[in-house]
C-alpha cells in the first residue's frame, strides 16, 4: 500500500473517530479498554513522519538530493508547526508536526515532491499522551497491592 493511500485512509478514519469521542475522556479502568480520542483544543491534528534514509547514499548525497528537489524551501509548509524533530541512528529522521486537518494534503504533497528518493516515508497520526500517562501511573500506583 502506498504512503499516499495509507495517509488518505488514516485521515478518513481519524476525523469521524475524533468527532465521535470528542466530548469527554473516560479513564482506562480495565485491560483492553481505551480512553476515547479527544480533539486538541485548537482543532489541530498531529502527524509523526518517519523519514528513513537511503543507506546506499552518504549524508552529502542525501542533502544534495533534498536541495535539488526543493525540500529545504517547501518542508514544512507554511502554517505547520514542528513539535519535535529527532535523528534516530540507523533509521533517519522522525518529525512530529501539528497543523489544521485541512493542511494534511499539503504536508503529504510537500514530502512526496521533495523527500522521496533520499527518504522513504511512513506517516502516523499522533496524539499527546504524556499527561494521561502520568495520571494513569499515579492511579495504578495508588491501588492496593
Amino acid at each position: 500500500m502506498t504512503n499516499t493511500i495509507r495517509l488518505a485512509l488514516a485521515a478518513a478514519l481519524l476525523a469521524p473517530v475524533a468527532a465521535l469521542f470528542a466530548p469527554a475522556a473516560i479513564a482506562q479502568t480495565q485491560p483492553g479498554t481505551v480512553a476515547p480520542v479527544r480533539e486538541t483544543a485548537d482543532g489541530t491534528m498531529m502527524l509523526t513522519v518517519f523519514m528513513r534514509h537511503d543507506q546506499a547514499k552518504n549524508l552529502k548525497d542525501i542533502n544534495e538530493a533534498l536541495f535539488r528537489q526543493g525540500y529545504f524551501d517547501q518542508f514544512p509548509p507554511a502554517g505547520v508547526e514542528i513539535v519535535s524533530w529527532y535523528v534516530v541512528m540507523g533509521i533517519g529522521q522522525v518529525v512530529t508536526l501539528r497543523f489544521p486537518p485541512e493542511k494534511l494534503r499539503e504536508v503529504n504533497v510537500a514530502l512526496e515532491n521533495t523527500a522521496w528518493g533520499p527518504y522513504r516515508t511512513d506517516f502516523y497520526p499522533t496524539y499527546d499522551y504524556k499527561d494521561r500517562a502520568a495520571e494513569q501511573k499515579a492511579t495504578m500506583q495508588a491501588r492496593p497491592k
